[in-house]
């Protein structure tokens, strides 16, 4: 029987049947607590990780904090939240050319001022640069500062250990093969809520739990959890490495983004061969042979935008007009790359001719 046909209740209501569903949701989170390492208490539901970024962000502010120090490469949804809930009382943590947090920086700043928070996600949704969350950590532990890490692209790749000792830790299902539209918050004791009404949550985070979406992330994530314990990591992160090492070999003039940096074994970031046709877009050309890929930029009708992560990174507009995200799944094969690569010497051909 699915979830959403034997937890039909409603998790406040009294009867056997809400009963059964805030049974479910209990266990789901003493899972959750476990594999962060932290207390079921501190789990909250959420949609997805935008509302837990926000929630987060916004609870800082609620709670007396003036400043916000966050890294120049984080979410729109954190930058975003940042400039709504603190406006100009925010300061920028620097990245390395490699696009990874500045800890040096950080540690010296942490010497002479105090923020209220200290944002650092756990690795970067576009380039899968790996950041330093368990050294900013230790630093906020350190200072007395609180520490959010929003973990939605590490959680389900790499092992979720130890994130549970950051007073905010974001995540959510999508990112790791469970349903769109569910996540999750690690919060602090002292806590102000986002979303208001009822009690549900204890009091953390008002309306209906979805219970079906909440056993569905957590069933994803306990199979992701298992995966991640034998040698998938290093043999799909060594795909990936053939992968990159190929294409430079192929298209010569592509660069790795973060190239010199830990990244995530299924994120590839590159900045492709210049073309003579900018309308003729590599992501345009990829789609009509069979590979859907992402890019950081846009470039229309003479317009380039670049994103704020290359240019944090120090990458001028007109590369960063040329990058390409390659990202694989937990099923795909080492042949799937393979064939990327074939349909990037395709594309070339194409570009070229």
């Amino acid at each position: 029987m699915k979830p959403r046909e034997r937890y039909i209740g409603n998790p406040s209501s009294p009867h056997r049947l809400g009963a059964r569903a805030d049974t479910a949701l209990t266990q789901a989170r003493e899972k959750l607590a476990a594999w962060l390492g932290c207390e079921p208490h501190d789990i909250v539901w959420t949609s997805g990780a935008t509302e837990a970024n926000n929630t987060a962000i916004q609870s800082a502010a609620a709670n007396g904090a003036k400043e916000i120090w966050i890294s120049a490469i984080e979410h729109p949804c954190a930058l975003a939240a940042t400039e709504r809930y603190f406006g100009k009382s925010r300061q920028s943590i620097p990245v390395t050319p490699d696009g990874v947090a500045d800890v040096a920086w950080l540690a010296k700043a942490l010497k002479i001022g105090t923020p209220g928070l200290v944002t650092v996600m756990a690795a970067n949704n576009e380039t899968g640069v790996l950041q330093p969350w368990r050294e900013v950590l230790e630093l906020c532990r350190e200072h007395g500062v609180p520490f959010f890490c929003d973990a939605a692209q590490w959680i389900g790749k790499l092992p979720a250990r130890g994130l549970g000792g950051c007073d905010f830790v974001s995540g959510c299902a999508h990112k790791f093969g469970g349903p769109q539209g569910v996540g999750f918050l690690k919060v602090p004791a002292k806590f102000r809520s986002l979303i208001v009404g009822g009690p549900q949550e204890e009091g953390r985070r008002a309306g209906t739990e979805n219970v079906a979406g909440v056993l569905a992330m957590i069933a994803a994530l306990e199979e992701r959890e298992t995966a991640l314990r034998s040698e998938f990591v290093s043999e799909r992160a060594a795909w990936r490495g053939a992968f990159v090492e190929e294409l430079r070999t192929a298209l010569p003039g592509t660069k790795i983004v973060g190239g010199g940096a830990d990244r995530l074994w299924n994120t590839v970031a590159a900045i492709m061969p210049e073309v003579t046709d900018c309308r003729q877009r590599w992501v345009v050309k990829l789609d009509k042979l069979g590979y859907a890929v992402s890019t950081g930029s846009a470039c229309a009708s003479g317009k380039e935008e670049t994103s704020h992560v290359l240019a944090a990174m120090g990458i001028s507009a007109d590369e960063a007009s040329r990058a390409l995200r390659f990202s694989s799944g937990w099923e795909t094969a080492h042949e799937d790359w393979t064939r990327l690569l074939e349909g990037l010497r395709n594309a070339h051909r194409e570009f070229a001719s």
